[in-house]
């Protein structure tokens, strides 16, 4: 077949452009994440780092094993849970161990069967309703950027909008040529430690604590799987694929678990980059079109050595600006969830009160909202259900 025989240079080029707009498009909020349950400048460059170069990784490795084009990711849902978490029992340790027992777990679902299950079988507009309450804090970031830096927040906004006019995939990572643009332009000079501009994997030995795994690591797993595994499986399916499930979450659930100690919280399959690189677009051919989960893999490996960078570039600039690129990069992943939670109405009362607990910051004896929102929002679920068959 002349399409099999053909070049692969468009695969290629689609997993480069895949791998180049996922780590731009989500980065920030990777290491706002990490900072935010306690990393060092130090340690989230250390977990940026390691989360890229696992993920390329994996992708290598799966899509050549596989002969289709496997997109592995850094779990984007998990940040911003970090983001609406903060700090645990523990400091950034507690939260290691909280990412490994979550990596473990991960793993688990692709050796055992009914763990997997187990997590498909939680209803669906629950899933939907915290992932959208845990992202609702970072979606509102941009529009409090405006309201304390009112012109540095509406370039941004500016430039997200106008790009997604014409190019929704490089709306966000315009967003962030904005910012470097305004950082440079700024009069302020920050020095650099000399360490930040050397990336190096940094051992954090793990603290375990039932708070940090009731508040991180439970909801960390289940939004990573729902949110992430799941969905990637169901993109590869559209597009004519179908791996077996357990090998890939076997995979990336053991990447996982060797990142976690460098401060790496979830990898896993991609769900977005995974069409840029399944689709025809990536080549007319689907034979061929593994040639951009490699691609997109080694551009991962690059990335994850240029990490401190990465990680220099957010510690120079607001706070309120950085959470604001990785709010808009989320609109679009809370309208989703938030549209797949209530579209049932029976289950939409459940629904409502796992996102408003899920957004509300609370937490009881340590645990976050995340899980209690969950919790509350599975008993009122159960309980109409009674209700309805009695």
């Amino acid at each position: 077949m002349h399409y099999a025989r053909s070049s692969s240079i468009q695969a290629i080029f689609a997993g480069v452009l895949a791998g180049f707009v996922g780590f731009a498009s989500s980065f920030a909020i990777i290491v706002q994440g990490l900072k935010s349950v306690g990393a060092s400048d130090a340690e989230a460059t250390s977990g940026l780092m390691v989360l890229a170069i696992a993920m390329g990784v994996g992708g290598v490795i799966l899509s050549l094993k596989t002969r289709m084009p496997i997109s592995v990711a850094w779990s984007t849902p998990g940040a911003a849970l970090l983001v609406s978490t903060g700090a645990v029992e523990g400091g950034f340790s507690g939260a290691v161990g909280a990412f490994s027992i979550s990596a473990f777990l991960l793993l688990a679902a692709g050796i055992w069967k009914p763990l997997g299950r187990a997590v498909a079988a939680i209803p669906a507009p629950l899933a939907n309703a915290m992932l959208a309450g845990i992202l609702l804090h970072l979606c509102l970031a941009p529009f409090q950027a405006i309201a304390s830096k009112p012109l540095d927040g509406l370039i941004l906004v500016v430039v997200w909008a106008v790009t997604a006019r014409f190019k929704r995939l490089f709306a966000v990572p315009a967003a962030f040529v904005a910012l470097v643009l305004l950082n440079l332009s700024s009069a302020t000079s920050t020095s650099m430690p000399p360490a930040l501009l050397i990336p190096h994997p940094i051992f954090i030995l793990p603290n375990y604590s039932i708070n940090a795994v009731i508040s991180i690591g439970i909801p960390l797993f289940i939004v990573t799987m729902a949110s992430q595994n799941i969905p990637g499986i169901a993109v590869l399916a559209v597009h004519g694929f179908n791996p077996k499930a357990g090998p890939l979450f076997t995979v990336t659930g053991l990447l996982s678990l060797i990142s976690a100690p460098f401060g790496g919280h979830a990898v896993n399959l991609a769900a977005i980059t995974a069409a840029m690189c399944a689709g025809p677009d990536a080549h007319a051919d689907p034979r061929r079109r593994y040639w951009a989960g490699v691609s997109s893999g080694l551009t991962y490996i690059f990335l994850g050595f240029m990490a401190a960078g990465a990680t220099v570039l957010i510690r120079i600039s607001a706070p309120v600006l950085i959470e604001s690129v990785a709010g808009l990069a989320l609109i679009g992943a809370f309208g989703a969830s938030m549209n797949a939670a209530v579209s049932e109405p029976k289950s939409r009362e459940a629904a409502i009160l796992t996102f408003i607990i899920s957004a509300s910051g609370l937490s009881l004896f340590g645990i976050g909202g995340a899980f209690w929102g969950l919790l509350a929002g599975w008993i009122i679920f159960l309980l109409r259900g009674f209700r309805t068959t009695a």
